[in-house]
């Protein structure tokens, strides 16, 4: 395993498989956008947040049909609550987020632990969540030490595609094989850009793209996820629900390629390149 000690100064608060048709009784995604449309608008969904003990679950209110997974980490000392709105802006476009409580996310056990709970309740006829959980299609999403906790929590074989949104240090890509999206922001400097783009370069074995945010810092994450709440939801849509609007904005031409005023820097790998657009 490679490893990577990289001090952090203060603390974070904050394959072409995976594009086919979802399966049966999966949630498909509602009242697909035009090309106009902006990822960081809210889905039609109407959202519920249950806290509980060990994670903090953002769904729709109403579950219909199955509806796609996103397992979350924190970044250091913080909770789901310092990134409340983005968990909830992520619900309201169908997805099921099970987010760690633990201000400690690093190794993505906790966050694992949100996928065992939900394929307990999917198959439970008491559980509110009986049979409307897509467990076909989950991703692991986090910020900060919570972005290397998305890594790590991707050895997890049930975990389909990563969100690694300004990842601490302490991850290995190596471990993984799922598509990725690596997120850095152009003014972070607790989580460098440079750092973000050695495990982008480091992950030439799997579809991996490289996003750097024109203007952000390492807090541009919290609450609402700032300037990536659009991509990261175009991601998990493409990815997740096959939302073939939003994969082009990642595959074929690219939509975000050339768009130079959201990202100060962009790169997709050649794996990345050959994704199929439909």
């Amino acid at each position: 395993m490679r490893s990577r000690i990289v001090a952090l100064a203060g603390t974070a608060l904050v394959a072409a498989a995976l594009f086919q048709a979802p399966p049966a009784g999966a949630a498909t995604p509602a009242a697909l956008p035009s090309a106009a449309r902006t990822w960081s608008d809210p889905g039609p969904y109407e959202v519920q947040v249950d806290i509980e003990a060990i994670t903090t679950f953002y769904r729709p209110k109403n579950l219909t049909g199955r509806h796609p997974v996103v397992i979350w980490g924190n970044g250091t000392f913080a909770v789901p609550g310092a990134y409340t709105l983005l968990l909830r802006h992520w619900a309201s476009h169908g997805f099921i987020v099970a987010a760690s409580n633990s201000t400690q996310s690093n190794p993505g056990l906790s966050m694992r632990y949100g996928i065992d709970e939900l394929t307990a309740r999917d198959t439970d006829p008491g559980s509110l969540y009986y049979q409307h959980v897509d467990l076909a299609n989950i991703a692991s999403a986090g910020h900060s030490q919570g972005g290397a906790g998305a890594i790590n929590a991707a050895i997890d074989p049930r975990v389909d595609t990563v969100v690694a949104i300004q990842p601490g240090p302490l991850a290995d890509p190596d471990q993984m094989d799922e598509p990725t999206f690596y997120l850095a922001g152009q003014y972070d400097v607790i989580v460098f850009p440079f750092l973000v783009r050695a495990f982008y370069n480091d992950s030439d074995h799997v579809p991996a793209v490289y996003g750097e945010l024109r203007g952000a810092t390492h807090f541009t994450t919290a609450l609402d996820g700032g300037g990536f709440r659009g991509p990261t939801t175009a991601w998990l849509r493409a990815f997740l629900m096959n939302d073939p609007t939003a994969k082009s904005a990642f595959t074929g031409p690219c939509t975000y390629c050339s768009d130079t005023t959201t990202w100060s820097d962009w790169h997709r790998n050649p794996k990345a390149q050959s994704l199929p657009t439909t």
